[in-house]
């Protein structure tokens, strides 16, 4: 079985998130980037599969060659190969259409990838990808097994969980609880070093096309100070959270 997992290079958590002056851009001045948390579920799942059923997997990224750390990352994880595709991608649409490219030119069994990833929370480049690839969809899985040709996946709907299957190959979205979070793996320093001799290749995109294009970003608004009533003091608890906060 051949898997591909589809991860993005995002800022770490702790960043501080800034914009050029014009506000046209994300500034990545000073930022520390990370494999995005939630396709770091699906890589340790597809890892899991390998040493379970012998798969093998393949990470991949479209971003330029700043993403690079990230993908070595994965490498360590467990990951046989990598493939970046050499593109900034502008929208979910044009990320979307190179991992379909990448994908359908592998003959993959199965695509793996986060839900979403964390800096734009956009969700939509996994359901792109399976629209493109003709393939059978299931996001938010918090669970996966597979058995010859189908997939049995768990998601999370709205007061429970649904379990659907589906034939291979198929896209799977995962999100926290795919695997246990105790169960992320750390690169050891074995794998450090075997991820500096493993293939990485890149390749060109396919197309250029944007649908969608980025306007300006505002940052989120300060929040305000803090005010401490006395406990003793109700009527201006009250007066406050009707007239300020506007919440009664």
């Amino acid at each position: 079985m051949k898997i591909l997992v589809c991860i993005s290079s995002v800022p770490d958590t702790t960043s501080k998130i800034n914009f050029t002056a014009d506000k046209s851009a994300f500034d990545k001045n000073g930022i520390q980037w990370v494999i995005n948390p939630l396709d770091e579920f699906a890589l340790t799942k597809a890892v899991k599969l390998q040493e379970s059923q012998g798969a093998t997997v393949t990470v991949m990224n479209v971003g330029d060659a700043t993403t690079e750390p990230v993908i070595r990352k994965a490498l360590a994880i467990g990951a046989n190969d990598a493939v970046r595709v050499n593109l900034d991608p502008k929208d979910s649409y044009s990320t979307a259409k190179e991992i379909a490219s990448v994908a359908q030119n592998g003959g993959y069994d199965l695509i793996l990838c986060g839900k979403e990833s964390i800096d734009y929370n956009g969700g939509s480049v996994p359901g792109m990808v399976a629209q493109l690839l003709n393939q059978p969809f299931v996001n938010a899985s918090v669970g996966l097994d597979i058995n010859g040709s189908e997939a049995t996946a768990v998601r999370e709907i709205e007061g429970g969980k649904e379990t659907i299957s589906v034939k291979l190959p198929a896209v799977i979205a995962g999100q926290k609880g795919l695997v246990d979070e105790k169960d992320l793996i750390i690169p050891n320093m074995r794998g450090i070093m075997s991820a500096r001799t493993k293939t990485l290749q890149v390749v060109e995109p396919t197309s250029s096309e944007v649908k969608v294009q980025g306007v300006s970003y505002d940052s989120v608004p300060p929040r305000a100070a803090v005010k401490i009533v006395s406990p003793d003091n109700l009527d201006e608890l009250v007066r406050l959270l009707h007239e300020e906060a506007k919440v009664i």
